[in-house]
């Protein structure tokens, strides 16, 4: 079974389906489909899996002329929609700052990602916003990494953030890993743009820990990580 790893406008992972016989290729947009709904997505990367160990969906089929022209409108029609969409939250006094919005293909579904430092009551607003775009409206509460990777920059490294160009998972990042490498604690130095911990400190980190634990065996010190 030929596997493809594919992106879509709405989820920086990578979604994984089997290519159907499809002759896919790199760059070559397809149409698939998601709990949403349609998807116009691209495939990014192949994967291998002879054993046929997972159970995947299906590629539909490859993006047609029709599909792409319905892509492009539904990015116009998104940002109208966007700019409804503030409207109704400076009328109701909302705090709450809309990210992006995106369209399915098929226009079933208009999802909405915003930012807010509060847990808000959206649903007078996901009323208003169904009421008047004819469609079902789904507003989802994302955190600050992930405005970070929408938004993009450049990290303290000096290249673009790696959560925006490659990352399509956030690892779980603590103090101990930046203490563990024995660097200093300052927050302009471990933070990123985020304002939290930088996801790069978990690259190294297994290396680190398993530098300390030969040096104890050389040393003959007590592993104190067996703990």
């Amino acid at each position: 079974m030929s596997v493809v790893g594919i992106k879509i406008d709405s989820n920086n992972k990578l979604l994984y389906y089997n290519s159907n016989g499809l002759n896919l290729k790199k760059n070559l947009t397809v149409v698939i489909e998601d709990d949403r709904g349609l998807q116009f997505g691209k495939v990014v990367s192949f994967v291998d899996d002879k054993d046929n160990r997972k159970k995947y969906d299906n590629v539909i089929r490859i993006a047609t002329k029709k599909d792409y022209m319905q892509y492009l409108k539904n990015i116009t029609d998104a940002k109208n929609a966007l700019k409804k969409c503030k409207e109704l939250i400076n009328d109701m006094g909302l705090n709450m700052s809309i990210i992006d919005t995106y369209y399915t293909l098929d226009k079933s579904l208009l999802l909405f990602r915003f930012v807010s430092d509060e847990r808000v009551d959206f649903r007078e607003l996901a009323r208003e916003l169904g009421s008047k775009l004819k469609t079902r409206i789904e507003l989802r509460q994302i955190g600050i990494r992930d405005k970070a990777r929408e938004v993009g920059g450049i990290g303290p490294c000096g290249r673009f953030l790696c959560c925006s160009t490659f990352l399509t998972d956030f690892d779980t990042v603590s103090i101990n890993m930046a203490k563990n490498q024995g660097l200093a604690l300052n927050p302009t130095k471990i933070n990123g743009v985020c304002g939290r911990l930088l996801c790069c400190l978990t690259y190294e980190n297994d290396i680190y820990t398993q530098m300390k634990k030969e040096n104890k065996n050389i040393t003959g010190e007590k592993d104190d990580s067996k703990k």
